[in-house]
């Protein structure tokens, strides 16, 4: 079954590979059946459990059609079986009001968001033409790229498989980057890495997190590599850079568990790992933390 979401931002901080990009498929594709739901009340009260710390997850529960806000920003809808994914950026304050708004009534949770403590990691030995590229062809194949990034990134699948909760992607493997750091590549500053990188040897096997929808799929990008996209519902977006064999197309929908491809050194990397990320609504995530999140969600929220 196909289906073609789309959506997409620009991610510099793992990733490289010189040959041409490829172009992505335009057409539209059959939409997947929406996932199972869990039974919620419809006057359910608002509430939300998850990870609240920057770079965190959380789901809420409440009365559908619900405008929800952070901060007075409305930040989605809750659907129609009473769910909704949130999250926290790097740079988000110790303190957040969270509200719904439905029928002339306001619900209201002030949430309390843990600071973090981030490094900075110095990575030598890239390709200078991956860290700050001078080269037109380069450039040009840059923004191709991030073209297609953008429209992986627009994906709003119509499918809740954040309730899955995650699970990781690889198993054993080390930690060798850990997501917010401040980076100095080739001794030049860059972005924080909004990546959590585990190292394993090439070939290991990638599964998916949770249930989704696969948005961007290619097998060369210049800074990331081996790249694919899984939306999970309502613009929950993970991604997998680096990889050495890509085993799932646009327009795929994915199970929890589902091999999505094989861990590589490909793109900017200096050595084989997988780089996992994690975005929601333009707001960079931690995967790392959605894991505990998530099933803390699913323990409190879901019956």
């Amino acid at each position: 079954m196909r289906f073609l979401a789309g959506a997409l931002f620009f991610l510099a901080a793992c990733a490289a590979a010189e040959a041409p990009a490829q172009s992505e498929p335009a057409a539209p594709v059959a939409q997947p059946a929406p996932a199972p739901e869990a039974n919620v009340p419809r006057d359910v009260t608002f509430r939300c459990a998850g990870a609240f710390t920057q770079g965190g997850i959380a789901v809420c529960q409440g009365a559908p059609g619900s405008d929800v806000r952070i901060e007075g920003e409305s930040v989605g809808q809750i659907d129609a079986n009473g769910w909704i994914v949130v999250g926290f950026n790097r740079e988000a304050p110790a303190q957040l009001t969270i509200e719904a708004v439905h029928a002339g009534t306001t619900a209201s949770q002030r949430l309390e968001i843990a600071r973090r403590q981030f490094d900075i990691q110095r990575i030598d030995g890239l390709p200078q033409q991956t860290v700050t590229p001078t080269d037109p062809a380069v450039q040009a194949r840059i923004a191709r790229e991030a073209a297609l990034k953008q429209i992986g990134f627009a994906s709003q699948a119509p499918i809740t498989g954040f309730l899955d909760g995650f699970i990781m992607p690889v198993e054993g493997g080390r930690v060798s980057g850990t997501w917010g750091n401040q980076r100095i590549l080739n001794g030049t500053p860059s972005t924080p890495h909004f990546g959590y990188d585990i190292a394993v040897p090439t070939g290991t096997p990638i599964r998916a997190p949770a249930a989704g929808v696969v948005t961007l799929a290619n097998p060369d990008m210049h800074y990331e590599g081996g790249l694919v996209f899984i939306d999970h519902g309502q613009g929950l977006i993970t991604m997998y850079l680096h990889m050495s064999r890509l085993d799932v197309a646009v327009g795929d929908v994915v199970t929890q568990g589902q091999i999505l491809g094989a861990v590589g050194s490909s793109g900017r990397a200096t050595g084989p790992h997988l780089c996992w990320r994690m975005r929601w609504n333009g707001r960079q995530l931690d995967p790392s933390v959605a894991v505990q999140g998530l099933a803390t969600a699913r323990a409190e929220l879901v019956r």
